[in-house]
């Protein structure tokens, strides 16, 4: 966790390497009064040190030693994220500028010429342990920030879910469906998606992202039903025309709502937009006999086109309270003769190939017997309340 002030307390490591014995034993006595001090004599040793789970916070690096020279050593290290913030301090008897030029643009912090003047190495070692200090805070604090971004994101995006999901359920209460055609759907329009995903026609819409939108949003697809009277809402038979008129008008309240919803956030949010497109054209048609607007062809959003599919399978192989369940066969025929009329040709073609993922998925979620004997009684009570 990131600290509120930086903590000098501690002694900081220098590793100094340099293939000198007298130079070490040099180094060594300047420096360890003030730093815990490591040696290393060659570039192997050197890099084993610094890679061994305790890397030094500063390096003294001689550049003119047999096997890996200085400079070796200095890229290895700044190449590796793990050890590229290190800084590294060459000591050398090379006074060019070009070799000067050399160390820093690797990444050197500083160039120190020998013979070593003690207090000019004093100083810019300590200068560069400050300046690492102060690095490493500044590192830790924008760590603790990503991670406190993360969580918070991950906290907006589970109320945002357990939102989305009470809305739908509020719905679902008051028809004959349970919560689990809310599960069976939302996976249904992911397996399509992604069947989808590298086709032609959809793959620019169907990025991860967007399909993502789509599981969030598809639990909304009948949130306008909340505005249907429980006297045609719950009719158990088939509905008179005017009744079924009302009926349709779900899709509008359902895009309404949603609307409100955005308006009262003041900002449009990319998977109420989704929402808003699903509720509102869920019930088109590909050939233009659909409702509320008539839509047909790619006029129809891909969300309402896949939620249409989705939609009508469970409808047919779900069990109600005033219907037994569809064989999974005989729905797959139903769903294969809309093709063209009722469907998307194409997303009934990826319908087709994922059909086994489909029925699985209403198996994962089945509705228990307990599931339908709630939804009697409350049936029973609203009939009974309305009579």
């Amino acid at each position: 966790m990131a600290t509120d002030v930086l903590d000098f307390t501690e002694r900081q490591t220098v590793l100094v390497v340099d293939d000198t014995p007298d130079n070490l034993s040099l180094m060594s006595a300047l420096l360890k009064d003030c730093y815990k001090v490591k040696v290393a004599h060659n570039g192997d040793k050197a890099l084993k040190i610094v890679r061994n789970g305790s890397p030094p916070d500063l390096i003294l690096l001689d550049i003119m030693m047999p096997g890996l020279s200085g400079y070796d050593v200095c890229r290895e290290l700044k190449a590796d994220p793990a050890t590229s913030h290190i800084p590294i301090i060459f000591l050398t008897a090379m006074t060019a500028v070009e070799d000067e030029r050399k160390g820093l643009e690797m990444g050197a912090a500083d160039y120190i010429t020998k013979p070593i003047n003690p207090p000019i190495l004093l100083a810019r070692v300590q200068t560069q342990l400050n300046l690492k200090a102060a690095a490493d805070f500044l590192r830790n604090q924008n760590a603790f920030l990503e991670q406190e971004v993360v969580k918070r994101t991950r906290e907006v995006m589970a109320i945002q879910d357990v939102t989305v999901l009470a809305m739908a359920s509020m719905a679902e209460t008051r028809d004959s469906e349970t919560g689990n055609h809310i599960r069976r759907t939302q996976f249904y329009v992911k397996a399509l998606a992604k069947e989808l995903q590298r086709h032609p026609r959809f793959s620019r819409y169907l990025t991860e992202r967007n399909i993502d939108l789509l599981f969030k949003s598809a639990p909304l697809h009948d949130i306008g039903k909340v505005g249907i009277p429980d006297h045609i809402l719950l009719k158990p038979g088939r509905l008179e025309p005017d009744e079924f008129e009302v009926m349709k008008t779900h899709t509008t309240l359902g895009r309404d709502a949603i609307e409100h919803a955005e308006q009262a956030l003041g900002t449009t949010v990319d998977f109420l937009a989704t929402a808003k497109e699903i509720a509102y054209s869920h019930q088109e048609k590909w050939d233009g006999s659909g409702y509320p607007q008539g839509l047909g062809a790619d006029d129809i959003p891909i969300s309402a086109r896949l939620m249409a599919v989705a939609d009508v399978y469970d409808a047919l192989i779900s069990r109600r309270v005033y219907k037994k369940p569809m064989p999974h066969d005989q729905a797959i025929a139903i769903i294969l003769e809309g093709k063209g009329s009722h469907f998307d040709p194409d997303i009934v073609d990826a319908f087709s190939a994922t059909q086994d993922d489909f029925q699985a998925i209403s198996q994962r979620y089945v509705d228990s017997d307990r599931d339908i004997q709630k939804k009697a009684d409350y049936l029973e009570r609203a009939i009974a309340h309305n009579a």
